[in-house]
């Protein structure tokens, strides 16, 4: 039995590959979050949206969820890696698939 709200389907929905190119923006803006492989990338879109403030603590304070670094920005500039993304405004949450 399926036991995802409508609201991690929807997110589901809006998930989407995506170019480094096409994040460049948010990325200058402080707009991007990254997700780690520990997470279910909707997973964490879905207690953003929630705005479950406890459980965004936990992943930030072990780095599960962070800023996008500048190591991480230009090793993903360089185009050979699989992106992931979804859209929380004001955020774009973005996972690296291996």
């Amino acid at each position: 039995m399926d036991n995802k709200t409508e609201k991690w389907h929807t997110l589901h929905a809006e998930t989407a590959a995506i170019d480094w190119k096409d994040l460049e923006r948010f990325f200058a803006k402080g707009n991007l979050l990254r997700v780690s492989n520990e997470l279910d990338l909707v997973d964490a879109a879905l207690e953003i949206a929630n705005d479950n403030g406890a459980c965004i603590e936990k992943w930030m304070n072990n780095n599960s969820l962070a800023a996008v670094s500048n190591d991480e920005a230009l090793l993903w500039s360089k185009g050979d890696t699989e992106l992931w993304s979804v859209i929380v405004l004001p955020w774009i949450l973005v996972q690296q698939r291996q």
